[in-house]
């Protein structure tokens, strides 16, 4: 693989995203090697599994240049499936995972990484889902994991107003559980847990995952059918061509 890192030490599993010039965002590439690195973990011994992002931040979110083949209609059900398969599998996986967010953690980097047990972040860390600045809706399961820790309507404001938070305003909301001086800090935080019955903690997150998987993987299917009607929509291309061109976009609700 080369846009994931995964070791393994002891009884831990260590997941980076390896695309740090782009400051990790999802291309092709690296969903389906998230989906392999997954799987292995999945056939390992590791009870404990620490996601983190190599470089200046955790990950910004879908690459746009994949967003844009994903307008291929061939292309985007693929795409779409395999994140459908990322969410599922990083959700539901009988492991204690934690995600480590430093920097940015926007749009599909933020639902990635709100698919873990624990969101530990960073005093630097910048969260955001932006998807709204794109005319685009949050995929990747934002919605159901949005508002699984901050409620329906407090998650539907923060879609549509897409603003970026800081760690403080995150924990504040829910968003993030731990806020830590630095990286090393949330290691030290994961050594704790090792010293806890972690059988015990995985039954637990066994009994939720299977009472709100359905629901899960539900949202997840009407993502994908309403993103695609939205990258039809003359707003979406309005916001690619105002990122790619680095300016405000003008939305006309069309």
């Amino acid at each position: 693989m080369e846009t994931i890192v995964l070791s393994f030490s002891g009884n831990v599993a260590v997941l980076e995203l390896n695309r740090p010039d782009s400051l990790n965002a999802m291309n092709e590439q690296m969903l389906k090697e998230l989906l392999e690195a997954l799987r292995q973990i999945e056939q390992s011994d590791a009870l404990i599994v620490l996601i983190r992002g190599k470089g200046r931040g955790f990950s910004a979110g879908g690459d746009i240049k994949t967003m844009l083949s994903a307008d291929d209609p061939e292309r985007f059900p693929e795409i779409m499936n395999t994140i459908q398969e990322v969410i599922m599998s990083l959700y539901s996986m009988p492991k204690i995972v934690v995600s480590v967010v430093h920097g940015p953690a926007a749009g599909l980097g933020l639902s990635f990484a709100l698919a873990s047990d624990y969101v530990i972040a960073t005093k630097e860390a910048r969260l955001a889902m932006n998807f709204i600045g794109i005319g685009l809706i949050p995929d990747g399961g934002g919605h159901f994991l949005l508002a699984k820790r901050v409620g329906q309507v407090k998650a539907k404001h923060i879609i549509w107003e897409g603003k970026l938070m800081n760690a403080e305003e995150a924990y504040e909301l829910g968003i993030v559980d731990i806020v830590v001086d630095d990286e090393a800090k949330a290691e030290e935080k994961i050594a704790e847990w090792q010293a806890k019955p972690l059988q015990a903690m995985i039954a637990t997150k066994k009994l939720y995952v299977n009472l709100t998987k359905d629901e899960l993987l539900k949202v997840l299917q009407f993502e994908t059918e309403e993103q695609q009607k939205m990258r039809q929509t003359e707003d979406h291309q309005e916001g690619v061509r105002a990122f790619l061109e680095k300016r405000k976009p003008k939305f006309q609700g069309k």
